[in-house]
């Protein structure tokens, strides 16, 4: 079994867990391969997704969070190996989105700012994240009403799959529950 396989496998028993845009991103990843070749993350970029991931599924006094579990390098393997391409830009551009906003909010670069910094920014972006989701849904439902666009059906289904648009959040948020 390779690896796509696998993935796919692994999304049908949690799909439940899953939003529907990384769903979705994931079917279009196994016909169409992202980047093959050459480093998609920088070292900081590497740093500020396991530090994202950390925040997302903090250490506790009964578990480890993220960061303990090696969940970084996890998102960061699946989003350069089985993400397409479109949605590896989007989380790239997404990290690159979270770390000028850091800078611009708190003068400092993501990774130099106190947890509950991180976990304000965080926040913010889950909400816009919801928001974006929300609108992405009605227009597509809208479509779907007029006959438009891919009907509401089950959200796993290929043919009838809806519209999404990859957002960083979203996937950094699911990719953190698969890895943990």
């Amino acid at each position: 079994m390779d690896r796509r396989e696998a993935v796919k496998s692994v999304a049908f028993l949690i799909g439940g867990a899953l939003s529907a845009t990384t769903i979705a991103t994931l079917f279009d990843s196994w016909n169409e391969p992202g980047n093959t070749a050459g480093e998609l993350f920088t070292a900081d970029q590497q740093k500020l997704v396991t530090e994202l991931a950390d925040i997302i599924i903090p250490t506790t006094a009964k578990s480890p969070g993220a960061k303990a579990a090696d969940v970084g390098p996890f998102i960061t393997m699946m989003i350069k190996d089985c993400y397409p391409e479109d949605a590896q830009k989007a989380f790239v551009k997404g990290l690159e989105d979270l770390e000028a906003n850091a800078k611009k909010e708190f003068g400092k670069s993501f990774l130099e700012i106190s947890v509950k910094e991180r976990e304000q920014m965080i926040s913010k972006l889950r909400e816009v994240t919801i928001e974006a989701q929300k609108a992405e849904n009605t227009k597509n439902e809208e479509a779907a009403k007029l006959g438009k666009g891919p009907k509401q059906a089950n959200p796993l289904s290929i043919k009838e799959k809806p519209q999404t648009t990859p957002q960083f959040f979203a996937i950094a948020r699911d990719l953190t529950m698969l890895g943990y």
